[in-house]
């Protein structure tokens, strides 16, 4: 099973690999907390802008790590729902939906404490979209759905680890899906890093620093 040194790391070696692809007009996005460890090394690589994606994942009730569903912001914020899941289980439509405003306005409260200002624009770019690694893959797809709403003219996928199962479901959504391990046996994101620590708020702040323009520059080229 391949090891991960941290998040870090693992975004160096994912840097390598995409620096190679000469992306048109790249944008970075980064799904917060834990993959902008991982976007930052890919963003310096690739010289492009970083931006987070504001996406909440909605969790089983009794039991939070289970994802049913996610949720993105933006001018029409997009709920992506794990049908089969949903279909086994004791929670309906309604009960998803008041959830996804709970998490929305944690959202808000999280852009307040990032100091993050209006997207930056996907229009026309190759929206690059980093985690740490995917289990269900239920916070990307909202994210992904985020990115075809908002006229991204390329939408890649960029981890360090995915269960196979997860890599193929992807890839029939977006542009490409480049995963640098894809373990069968795969039981946790974190059992593939041996430093995987929790991404604090702060540490969010401190690493956006070096990517935040002025918001007349955001979106342009």
């Amino acid at each position: 099973m391949r090891q991960f040194i941290d998040r870090t790391q693992a975004g160096e070696e994912l840097a390598k690999v995409l620096v190679d692809k000469n992306y048109r007009d790249p944008l970075v996005l980064a799904m917060p907390r834990g993959g902008l460890p991982v976007a930052v090394p890919v963003a310096r690589a690739l010289k492009a802008p970083l931006d987070l994606v504001m996406v909440k994942k909605i969790g089983m009730p009794g039991n939070p790590e289970f994802a049913i569903a996610a949720i993105v912001d933006g001018e029409k914020p997009h709920l992506v729902i794990n049908e089969g899941v949903l279909g086994s289980r004791s929670v309906s439509k309604a009960d998803i939906d008041a959830m996804a405003k709970e998490k929305l306005a944690e959202i808000e409260r999280r852009k307040v404490e990032y100091g993050a200002g209006e997207p930056i624009s996907a229009e026309g770019r190759t929206a690059i979209i980093v985690d740490d690694g995917i289990a269900t893959g239920a916070s990307v797809k909202a994210a992904i759905e985020a990115m075809k709403a908002r006229n991204a003219a390329r939408i890649v996928v960029a981890i360090p680890v995915a269960p196979p199962s997860s890599v193929k479901e992807l890839s029939a959504k977006v542009d490409e899906v480049v995963c640098l391990s894809q373990p069968e046996l795969f039981f946790a994101v974190g059992a593939h890093y041996s430093d995987f620590r929790q991404v604090s708020d702060d540490d969010v702040k401190e690493m956006m620093k070096e990517f935040r323009q002025p918001p007349n520059k955001a979106g342009q080229d």
